[in-house]
């Protein structure tokens, strides 16, 4: 199996760790997340990973390697330029008929092969893992009618959505919607994928999960680390 890890951005959110680190190589622990992540990737029975690098680039090949340590072929595709989340799957060589891709800064305990193989039996061209996130908004909520008549007030709600958790599997056949060297996030290719009727998938997951190119998420995690490091398949 073939995972393409985004380990390019700056990490600005996570200054000044990254200042000294490139995001990927943030350490959780007594590990960089990025090491974390090739380990879970090998446990779940990847032999292959694509490090999609840019700033720092040297650093993390420098500290990865050609992933002899972690049991997988590692390669790399590097961006001259920000090419966004899925852009640099253009440059990629040899992707596989299906294949993972995902962020290089987040912890999780999620089960790669699963969620591959519900990829594949259903037939998508594009899945995207989502979690159940909550959002507190910390101002009270007006609800109007006509003429603004008040009808009800809701005081400092929580409000649940579905939220994309930086994992997603590909047909090859999404690389035609993909132009090299074009800038291109993820939302911008599942709307060209909705607007040509191609089949795109939602795979809900309840377990541990943290962004960690957020500062608050990332403190949550160093606090957490100990707890939850038994299921992350580490080893």
């Amino acid at each position: 199996m073939q995972a393409v890890v985004l380990a390019g951005g700056k990490g600005k959110r996570l200054l000044p760790l990254t200042k000294v680190f490139p995001k990927p190589l943030v350490p959780l622990g007594e590990k960089p997340i990025l090491d974390i992540i090739l380990h879970q990737l090998k446990h779940f029975g990847f032999t292959r990973v694509s490090l999609a690098v840019g700033h720092m680039a040297d650093i993390i090949q420098m500290y990865i390697g050609a992933g002899t340590r972690y049991g997988i072929e590692i390669d790399y595709s590097y961006e001259e330029m920000p090419l966004g989340t899925v852009g640099p799957l253009a440059h990629i060589k040899s992707l596989e008929k299906t294949f993972l891709v995902m962020n290089g800064d987040l912890i999780t305990d999620f089960d790669y092969r699963r969620f591959l193989n519900y990829h594949e039996e259903r037939g998508a061209l594009a899945t995207i893992a989502t979690y159940k996130k909550p959002f507190k908004v910390e101002l009270g909520i007006i609800h109007s009618a006509k003429d603004n008549i008040i009808v009800d007030y809701t005081e400092k709600p929580t409000y649940h959505y579905n939220v994309s958790m930086g994992i997603y599997a590909f047909d090859s056949a999404v690389l035609s919607y993909i132009e090299r060297n074009e800038y291109l996030d993820l939302p911008e290719l599942i709307k060209r994928l909705l607007a040509q009727r191609e089949s795109v998938l939602s795979y809900p997951f309840e377990g541990y999960w943290l962004d960690l190119g957020n500062y608050s998420d990332y403190e949550k995690a160093v606090e957490e680390f100990d707890s939850v490091k038994g299921v992350l398949h580490l080893e």
